[in-house]
């Protein structure tokens, strides 16, 4: 079992550089195998996730060229089969990209149903009602997603919930469809925005992603490109709650401000200083955070993907705060271990109550999930003594290098693999 084990009590002082969007990754990398031609990609995440979605496109024919540990060549041009199933494929939620990159260059696609963290119902309903209204027929088989057309045509589609999953793989469909489509409520998230740059930069013709409508005018044929993927807005957010709980000062580096504005502005209510540059945000921690409000929402509303460590800081904050989780039923998972370390959360429904402590106490505890599993490990860096976090898999399905970037802030934190490297970390940091 991998872990990492840390001794809590240093503020996080420095600099740290914040790689690209594991969430746009995916869909990038989905959108590359749409054309012949060769696609570069820049600024690509060295994860597990994005990892497994590279050995999807190796499994179905696809050629992967690593230039460097952060840069790809994606050539489509030998895929020989539109069935994505071997077993890894089921553990990432994006796989299901797939169906819209395949669909909409093959007319068909067969995919294993996805996976990822366990955070939730997560339907891929919206999905099948936008592939069947560009003419789609779709179907489960053998706990894998059909889906044929003779033809993809476009058409007026609106989503019941607003899905970024939805949104990006409608639009992977329609942009080889003919004529208009036009895609209504739509997810609005940076990702989703860089997706559809992306595919604009391949041939297509998308106006309006980040708005509430996508109008889509199909094209024939797509072709290579080289694109640069934006920066991940979690992963900067993450550093920036790391700065709050620890009271350090951390210059955040290759972010785009605009896209962190509603984690900001939490920040700052709660007290802490945030400064902002054109393409870095400086966090600095008080001694004791205020106790405020958040809740969960689409784009440009806080994310659901930081609320767990958003919980971390008001669990340290003067006062009552109360979370509210709109998007995932089961994104309070991390409470009972939190609660490990001392923190005073009561969760009813979809409301967590939480009433601010001086300090976390060390502690084993488990991450459940990816954003959970970090926020943990946030809270270990302020904690008393020493933490453990087990099942950091889903850690580094997301964040790369997380353990690295926090030692050269000045965090006391390693990666062990048994007992005896917790013993071994002991000795050393006394």
């Amino acid at each position: 079992m991998i872990q990492y084990i840390m001794k809590g009590g240093n503020p996080l002082v420095g600099d740290v550089s914040i790689g690209g969007a594991k969430n746009a990754a995916l869909g990038i990398l989905a959108a590359a195998i749409m054309t012949d031609e060769p696609v570069t990609i820049g600024n690509l995440p060295n994860v597990r996730d994005t990892n497994v979605m590279l050995d999807a496109i190796k499994g179905i024919g696809g050629i992967v060229e690593r230039i460097n540990e952060h840069s790809v060549r994606i050539i489509g041009r030998t895929i020989n089969t539109v069935s994505v199933q071997y077993e890894s494929i089921r553990r990432i939620r994006a796989s299901y990209y797939l169906l819209g990159a395949l669909l909409g260059k093959y007319k068909e696609a067969l995919v294993a149903l996805p996976g990822g963290c366990n955070i939730g119902t997560r339907p891929i309903d919206q999905h099948l009602k936008g592939f069947t209204a560009l003419g789609g027929v779709n179907h489960i088989e053998k706990g894998a997603v059909a889906v044929r057309a003779n033809k993809l045509r476009g058409n007026h589609i609106f989503l019941d919930v607003i899905s970024v999953g939805a949104t990006i793989n409608i639009m992977l469909a329609a942009v080889l469809a003919e004529g208009r489509t036009i895609i209504e409520n739509v997810a609005k998230e940076p990702h989703v925005v860089d997706v559809a740059n992306m595919l604009n930069s391949m041939g297509a013709n998308i106006k309006g992603a980040g708005t509430d409508v996508i109008r889509i005018n199909g094209v024939e044929r797509l072709h290579g490109t080289e694109y640069f993927i934006i920066p991940d807005q979690i992963e900067a957010g993450t550093f920036m709650m790391a700065a709050a709980v620890t009271k350090g000062d951390v210059m955040v580096r290759n972010v785009i401000p605009k896209h962190l504005e509603a984690i900001s502005a939490k920040l700052l209510e709660m007290g802490c200083e945030v400064v902002e540059f054109d393409d870095a945000l400086r966090v600095v921690g008080k001694p004791r955070m205020r106790h405020t409000q958040v809740k969960t929402l689409p784009y440009p509303g806080f994310p659901t993907d930081m609320q767990p460590q958003m919980a971390v800081a008001l669990a340290l904050a003067e006062g009552t705060s109360i979370v509210t989780e709109s998007i995932f039923e089961n994104r309070f998972k991390y409470v009972d271990e939190l609660s490990r370390m001392g923190a005073s959360i009561k969760v009813e429904g979809n409301v967590a109550v939480i009433d601010g402590i001086r300090c976390f106490n060390g502690a084993h505890v488990s991450a459940p999930d990816l954003r959970a599993g970090a926020a943990l490990v946030i809270a270990g860096l302020a904690a008393d003594d020493y933490t453990v976090v087990d099942d950091i898999e889903y850690i580094q399905r997301g964040y790369e290098n997380f353990d690295l970037k926090l030692q050269s802030l000045g965090a006391m934190i390693e990666q062990v693999t048994d007992e005896r490297g917790v013993q071994k970390f002991k000795l050393r940091v006394g």
